[in-house]
């Protein structure tokens, strides 16, 4: 059997950990747990069954689910009987569930449950080749089996996996990811099975995993990101935690204390943010804050650097620890052996908050076009404000533009019946990522901005809004900042406040309100904003100035369709919905000629 394909990797994780808990999900006031062995059996019998069912290999199976050990049964099941899985994200609307089931042809789809057919149940007869769905629990009709009973249908020999496992290859396709369309309709990553255990192999030399590690997995499985640490998790014999609504993520924490967290920097941010708010109404405390941070930064730096602290700074840290930092650490969820970042830039101060916290954030870089992993630091060699160094086998290299190629074994093979599209980002085997970065004298990359994303404004000036909105979403009040200005005379800024720093601000300038836009539109709510943009920005280039902003009423969100669910805001889409405000800030230099 080939160890480069995630099955057979599985296969002998079940070998080696078999009554080590694998899977558990919250339940009431405690937890469900199923080992490596009642999941390895699951798999069998389900891939057991697809089999029987006349599904070959090669076709493809949709999963559209929340984050449910369920999930990655059926995922298991599908690879290992060398199928194709096509995953949807459990936000997705009715039309991007036509487009990806339709476009890559799916012939089976698994569902979470009723949320999930109601939303699919209306489009089946447009799509002729999905023959049948099954669902995780009971949706009520008849047409709809469940996957329990799915297990239990499986044929008692099970030859037809072996001979299924004996025929996998690293090579073979593991999945289509279609991507999260933050500038267009998305297309279908095709990722192999070796893209993901190359990654693996990588990973866990890097880093000390081991079967008493547990990790909460949050982040979509859907996504890359969550869906190939998923498979380190399991691969290296240790606990996974499901958590299948991400707004319950802080509390989830602190219930499941994982050894290992890999997330988005949204969540990282609302830490330090929370941290700050608890502080804000005394001065006292916020000077505590600080002093604790920099004698965490000071200690953690001295022992990194192999340096012994001074016995005063071991002093002044322990008292830190007890009075400040510990209190971050538990509130996620207590000390962690690996904590990782990936799907957008995390800022700097970020990091260092967290590394005075003891809590050091592996902050790597990819896409999904890469399955998805292109750097990540090993945790003696990381640096602020880099994505670590391109992964072993791998390549990074520069045009003359700055844009970031990569080139290795994880690399899709195109996308899914786009052989233009494919053409174009696949050139002479190095991936054309659309990202700008930079690589320093010692091999670490830096990310500082997307092609698509560059404004070029009437007057000709080139400016990335990358680096504008990350110094802006410094601010709490701040939750999402989009420059906007591209072929305008100047930039303007829309902003979706975070709403309980926004009710702060309201009750500290003595507002009286009923309505949250109200207080969106208040005056001295707007006069608030626009001098703390103005101060935050206050060092830019005058091109780069902000000249006027509005705010926007409706909040960024999964379900409304402006946010990714990597939390990454959709600006084609939120340009398109909030056009009218935009084309207030600029009415003024569109006046027809004359007047």
């Amino acid at each position: 059997m080939d160890p480069s394909n995630v099955a057979v990797v599985f296969a002998k994780a079940v070998t080696r950990h078999g009554q080590r808990p694998a899977t558990r999900i919250r339940s009431g006031d405690g937890w469900t747990t199923r080992s490596y062995a009642e999941l390895g059996a699951d798999v069998r019998r389900l891939a057991a069954r697809l089999l029987a069912d006349g599904l070959e290999r090669g076709d493809r199976v949709a999963i559209f689910a929340p984050n449910l050990p369920e999930w990655s049964l059926v995922d298991l099941a599908c690879l290992s009987a060398g199928l194709v899985v096509v995953p949807l994200y459990p936000t997705s609307t009715p039309e991007e569930i036509r487009h990806i089931l339709g476009d890559s042809r799916c012939r089976l789809a698994f569902i979470a449950g009723e949320s999930e057919w109601v939303r699919l149940q209306p489009l089946m007869a447009g799509l002729p080749e999905l023959r049948r769905v099954v669902s995780f629990t009971a949706v009520g009709d008849p047409a709809v089996t469940t996957l329990a009973d799915e297990v239990a249908a499986a044929p008692p020999d099970g030859g037809a996996v072996d001979a299924a496992l004996a025929r996998a290859s690293g090579d073979d396709l593991a999945t289509i990811i279609y991507t999260s369309g933050t500038t267009g309709p998305p297309k279908g990553a095709m990722l192999t099975h070796r893209g993901f255990t190359h990654q693996l192999a990588v990973l866990t030399a890097q880093l000390s995993i081991g079967p008493d590690d547990s990790s909460l997995s949050f982040l979509p499985l859907s996504h890359a990101l969550e869906r190939a640490w998923t498979f380190v998790v399991l691969a290296s014999g240790c606990l996974n935690t499901y958590v299948p609504d991400p707004r319950t993520v802080a509390e989830q924490l602190v219930l499941a204390r994982p050894t290992m967290l890999v997330s988005v920097p949204r969540l990282y941010e609302k830490v330090v943010s929370t941290a700050h708010q608890k502080v804000a109404g005394s001065a006292l405390k916020q000077r505590l804050m600080a002093w604790a941070l920099r004698v965490g930064g000071q200690y953690h730096s001295a022992a990194e650097a192999g340096a012994k602290p001074s016995p005063l700074l071991r002093v002044q840290f322990r008292v830190a620890d007890a009075l400040v930092l510990n209190s971050i650490r538990n509130a996620l969820g207590g000390a962690k052996s690996v904590l990782a970042c990936g799907g957008a830039p995390l800022r700097q101060e970020i990091e260092e908050f967290f590394f005075a916290c003891g809590l050091p954030v592996l902050q790597g870089y990819g896409l999904t076009e890469a399955s998805p992993l292109v750097s990540f630091p090993s945790p003696a060699a990381h640096r602020f404000g880099t994505v670590g160094r391109v992964i072993d086998g791998s390549q990074v290299r520069l045009t003359d533009a700055g844009e970031i190629c990569y080139r290795g074994p994880n690399l899709m093979l195109g996308y899914w019946g786009q052989p233009e599209a494919s053409a174009a980002v696949l050139v002479d085997g190095w991936l054309h990522t659309g990202d700008v970065g930079e690589v320093d004298a010692d091999g670490y990359l830096r990310i500082t901005d997307r092609i698509k994303d560059l404004i070029v404004t009437s007057n000709g000036k080139n400016i990335a809004p990358g680096p504008i909105e990350g110094l802006l979403a410094t601010d709490p009040l701040l939750e999402h900042a989009l420059v906007l200005g591209d072929n305008r005379p100047y930039l303007t800024l829309l902003v979706a406040p975070s709403l309980p720093a926004l009710e702060d601000v309201g009750r500290r300038l003595q507002l009286t309100w009923e309505r949250r836009d109200e207080l969106l539109s208040h005056p001295a709510v707007l006069h608030e904003i626009r001098e703390r943009v103005t101060a935050l920005t206050s060092q830019l280039a005058k091109h780069e100035q902000i000249r006027d902003l509005r705010m926007a009423v409706e909040e960024f969100t999964q379900e409304n369709g402006l946010l990714t669910p990597t939390l990454k805001i959709k600006r084609r889409e939120v340009e398109r919905r909030f056009a009218h405000l935009i084309d207030e800030m600029y009415a003024k230099v569109i006046k027809p000629r004359g007047r």
